[in-house]
Formats: structure tokens, C-alpha cells, sequence
């Protein structure tokens, strides 16, 4: 029976997949323009229907900072960054509970000495851990993700060093979206000032035990 859960679930994400790419929600979800005039023409509705495709874009690995930079342009730098990361998290959410209930044995068949020293690296003070990983220009959002999802680490901590970790970025990619949007130096000016500080805090992090123990796993 767990089984046949497991299959249910999938074939319903395979769908799903299916029907936003087939009715070009991806391809629209890129395009700042369109998007500004969707939220315009529906409204709330719009944004329900945004903040799901943009989850699902994350989910299977779309780059965050587009949705980001997209959604600033829309609705402005800090709705725009709150939003997308909104949207990040709840891909992320579901990128983590599919490698939980569906592929985690398959994932640890596959890599289970690297899954292991990641689940060593951020088991404890994991929201601390995740938040430091997401700050770190390394790796990629999906495969932490699904790592995250097969181990044993605690879903809460996990997601919340993750959405504090992606909101200086979105926040970012948000300024510089609604910036040039709506022609302003000033948000464009934010846009960089953040991008300064996320540099700073990076280059810090760079620096620490963390950073080494990161790319032993990304060179394995």
C-alpha cells in the first residue's frame, strides 16, 4: 500500500509538470512584462496561481533569483523579495518532501557516503548550518534540497535556515527588478548595497570551517 502511495504521488507531480509546461507557465513565468500585466488583469488570483508556478519552478531546480528579479519588476523591491522567497521556500519544501517520501532510498543507494557526511555537516544547529550553506555561493539549491530530504535532518530547522538565507538574495534580485521596472536609481542603489553586504558576509564565510567542509562535499 505505501507503495502504491508513493506511485500515486509521483505520476501526480509528473503531471502536474506536465500540464505548466505544456500551458507555458514556465516560459511565462520568465517574462516581467507578462507577469506585471497578469497581476494587473487578475488580481489575487494571479498571485495564488504566481506563487505556486514559481514554487514548482524552484522546486525542479529553475534559478530563484529570476523569480526574484521578476517579481520585484511586478510588484515591487521588497513585496517582489518577500514574495519570491515565499516562492523559493515552498520549493524548497516540496523538493525536500518528495526526496523524503518517494526517492530516499534510491538517493542513498546512490550517494550514501556523501548523503551521510552531509547529514554530520548540519545536524546539529541545522537552521544555523543551512543558513550559512545558503549565504555560500556554492552548490545548487535542488541537490540540497533532495540531500536534505533523504537524510535524517529535522524538516524545521532545515527550512528555516533557508528562507533566511535566500531572502538577502531575493531581496537583491528583487531591488534590481523593480529598479529598472520602474526607472529607479534609488532601488537600483539598494540593489547594489545589499549585493555589497551579501559579498561581505560571503567573503566571511569563505573563510570558516564551514566553507572547507562544503567543498569536500562538492569535489567528491
Amino acid at each position: 500500500m505505501k507503495r502504491f502511495y508513493k506511485a500515486v504521488f509521483i505520476v501526480f507531480i509528473l503531471l502536474v509538470l506536465m500540464f505548466a509546461v505544456q500551458q507555458g507557465m514556465f516560459e511565462h513565468l520568465t517574462d516581467s512584462n507578462w507577469v506585471a500585466h497578469f497581476i494587473v488583469d487578475k488580481g489575487g488570483f494571479a498571485l495564488l496561481v504566481l506563487l505556486l508556478v514559481g514554487a514548482l519552478f524552484t522546486a525542479v531546480g529553475g534559478p530563484r533569483q529570476v523569480i526574484a528579479f521578476v517579481f520585484g519588476f511586478a510588484l515591487g523591491g521588497i513585496y517582489g523579495g518577500i514574495f519570491s522567497t515565499l516562492a523559493a521556500l515552498l520549493g524548497c519544501v516540496f523538493a525536500f518532501y518528495v526526496a523524503r517520501f518517494t526517492i530516499r532510498s534510491s538517493l542513498q543507494r546512490r550517494f550514501g557516503k556523501r548523503l551521510q557526511k552531509f547529514e554530520t555537516l548540519i545536524i546539529h544547529k541545522t537552521w544555523l548550518k543551512v543558513l550559512m550553506i545558503r549565504l555560500l555561493p556554492v552548490g545548487s539549491n535542488l541537490l540540497t534540497n533532495l540531500c536534505a530530504g533523504a537524510t535524517h535532518v529535522p524538516a524545521g530547522g532545515f527550512m528555516l535556515g533557508s528562507v533566511l538565507g535566500y531572502l538577502p538574495q531575493m531581496l537583491i534580485f528583487s531591488f534590481a527588478g523593480a529598479g529598472i521596472g520602474l526607472s529607479d536609481h534609488n532601488q537600483l542603489g539598494i540593489s547594489i548595497g545589499l549585493f555589497i553586504l551579501s559579498s561581505l558576509i560571503g567573503a566571511y564565510l569563505y573563510r570558516s570551517s564551514l566553507r572547507k567542509q562544503v567543498d569536500e562535499l562538492e569535489t567528491e
